[in-house]
């Protein structure tokens, strides 16, 4: 295996990584809407990821950063013909943090309602927009000889891309809905295991249409593996999650997400982005990599920052693994 593969496999893993954990936090922000009854149990919902929603974002820095270095070419490509959406993911990241940050800095009624509607709202829409993104970069999109995008905004919200938004948003707030029935007490526990359930259910139907389509345009028997994983676990999930093991479920609904991104990069190998214009002009594993030394001397790199950003997460999500509920606030009325 030459190392541009192994690169590619290192950049699968790291959004792999990033949506498995993103994914349930992007579900709390989505669910302080669909969940939460007053703002006592908006408060609870938030701290379930207080000390931890930073933590998931180095994921993403990390698969971008090693994409411009590993891919500069599928890097440029993606990042300048995908523009616009890109650039609204990262308006919400940067409004979602402050949000989480400005949010009790003042006890006003309308200055909290303002901050959690902008919670939600960075929140679905990232959540939307990265389904639509991977959909283009499976599907492919005009790329012209020269690996330039050549296609407008429009060709970007594809059927199949939408469809694509459709799934990570679903499967997101599932995956959050079974992380708050892990991570609360009481009655809110209860509620967001009925409302596991319904998005779950949702999530599956989309899913399922989504893989299957995936797997007759461009999957091999590998993306079919991973396809039959990814429905197996989310069914189990929700099978699981009506018989009160949230443990189990939030593991299920989290290898559904793996199990569903591996099946997108396996269907995509040996291309990073195809091209709908010409199949020859397809950005490839080989020609939109760097330089073999470059590439060695970024797996150095990444064979000793690695295992240390993953024992402080996990270190991280050990400390703070206890329930919590609205009789643990100091103050329920904020």
């Amino acid at each position: 295996m030459a190392l541009h593969d192994v690169w590619f496999v290192l950049i699968a893993v790291l959004w792999t990584g990033y949506f498995f954990l993103e994914g349930f936090d992007f579900g709390i922000g989505v669910l302080t809407k669909l969940l939460a009854r007053d703002r006592a149990e908006k408060r609870v919902l938030i701290n379930t990821i207080g000390p931890v929603w930073d933590g998931n974002e180095v994921w993403l820095l990390s698969a971008a950063g090693g994409t411009f270095a590993a891919f500069p070419d599928w890097y440029a490509t993606l990042f300048s013909g995908f523009y616009l959406p890109l650039l609204a993911v990262l308006l919400c990241l940067i409004v979602r943090g402050v949000a989480f940050e400005y949010r009790a800095k003042r006890p006003e009624e309308n200055w909290q309602r303002r901050w959690e509607a902008a919670i939600f709202w960075s929140s679905l829409i990232p959540a939307f927009l990265w389904g639509v993104v991977f959909g283009d970069v499976v599907h492919g999109v005009p790329i012209d000889r020269h690996m330039d995008y050549a296609g407008g905004l429009g060709d970007l919200f594809s059927p199949y891309a939408l469809l694509g938004g459709l799934v990570t948003l679903t499967l997101f707030t599932f995956h959050g809905s079974v992380f708050a029935a892990l991570k609360t007490v009481g009655d809110i526990r209860e509620r967001a295991r009925r409302t596991a359930l319904r998005v779950g259910l949702a999530a599956t139907a989309v899913a399922l249409v989504f893989l299957l389509w995936t797997q007759s345009a461009s999957g091999d028997g590998w993306s079919l593996v991973a396809l039959i994983v990814a429905v197996t676990a989310l069914a189990a999930a929700l099978a699981v999650n009506q018989a009160g093991r949230e443990g189990w479920a939030f593991a299920l609904s989290g290898v559904t997400i793996v199990a569903a991104v591996a099946m997108l990069f396996l269907s995509l190998f040996p291309d990073v982005m195809p091209s709908t214009l010409n199949a020859h002009w397809s950005l490839t594993v080989a020609n939109a990599s760097s330089s073999p030394y470059t590439l060695k001397i970024m797996t150095w790199c990444g064979a000793i920052a690695t295992p240390i950003v993953l024992l402080y997460q996990g270190w991280t999500y050990w400390v703070f693994r206890k329930r919590i509920g609205t009789q643990h606030l100091a103050d329920a009325v904020h």
